[in-house]
């Protein structure tokens, strides 16, 4: 491996750890995330992780129903905290030192997010998952992720997708979608590409972080990306 990064902020969704189930988590999916950090890690990458929660429960969706925002937000911190204990453990059991920081309080079963302690652990090589979004209602797991990325500065944010990278419109559903191999901050948000959400593509740009959007379903995504192998879409 020839890593383009020295630190690396990787954004994790919660239906990328569902795999073929339609709730929950996949041991199978996610034993292949650790195995992936594993591979980086070893070869020198400090690596941060952000995990969303929307395999297990989704504060905004609920907030439509009806639901108070601010409680339906709280939810899905919680969510997420679920999520990064499991990564954390599947981790561990491959050997990686990891550590749970979360911007929620939740003492019994993980670390408050403290940003010395945050890069105390990065020096010591331990692998840090931050949970709990920002610890604030109304602020998605990507705010969270370039939020954290900027506080550790992270050389980038790797986003993983379930498609391989920025498209012009959901190439799901329009088979005439371009993708983007490259695009600036401005153009994603002057056309409003659902890639992360405004607020977090406007503080990634003001501190110059590029976010490389690929999807984690390839071989090895996350070794080839790092090294700039494979197809994403890079936006600086």
């Amino acid at each position: 491996m020839k890593p383009l990064y020295k630190r690396i902020l990787l954004k994790l969704s919660g239906e990328g750890l569902m795999g073929d189930k339609s709730f929950g988590m996949s041991s199978e999916v996610i034993q292949d995330l650790a195995s992936q950090i594993r591979t980086v890690h070893q070869n020198g990458v400090e690596v941060c992780v952000v995990v969303g929660g929307g395999n297990i429960f989704r504060g905004a969706k609920e907030a439509s129903k009806g639901m108070n925002r601010t409680v339906a937000d709280q939810v899905g911190m919680m969510a997420t905290i679920m999520n990064a204990l499991y990564i954390q453990n599947a981790l561990e059991t491959q050997g990686v030192p990891a550590r749970v920081l979360s911007g929620l309080s939740v003492p019994q079963v993980c670390e408050n997010y403290v940003y010395r302690r945050a890069l105390r652990h990065l020096e010591k090589g331990r692998v840090i998952i931050f949970a709990g979004g920002t610890g604030n209602p109304y602020f998605t797991t990507d705010s969270g992720a370039a939020l954290r990325a900027s506080e550790m500065q992270c050389d980038v944010i790797l986003k993983a997708t379930q498609v391989d990278g920025v498209y012009n419109a959901d190439p799901k559903k329009d088979s005439t979608a371009t993708r983007y191999s490259k695009i600036s901050f401005e153009e994603v948000i002057q056309k409003e590409l659902k890639v992360m959400d405004m607020t977090a593509v406007a503080l990634a740009k003001e501190n110059n972080i590029p976010i490389v959007v690929f999807s984690q379903h390839d071989k090895n995504a996350l070794e080839h990306v790092i090294c700039g192998k494979g197809k994403f879409t890079i936006i600086n």
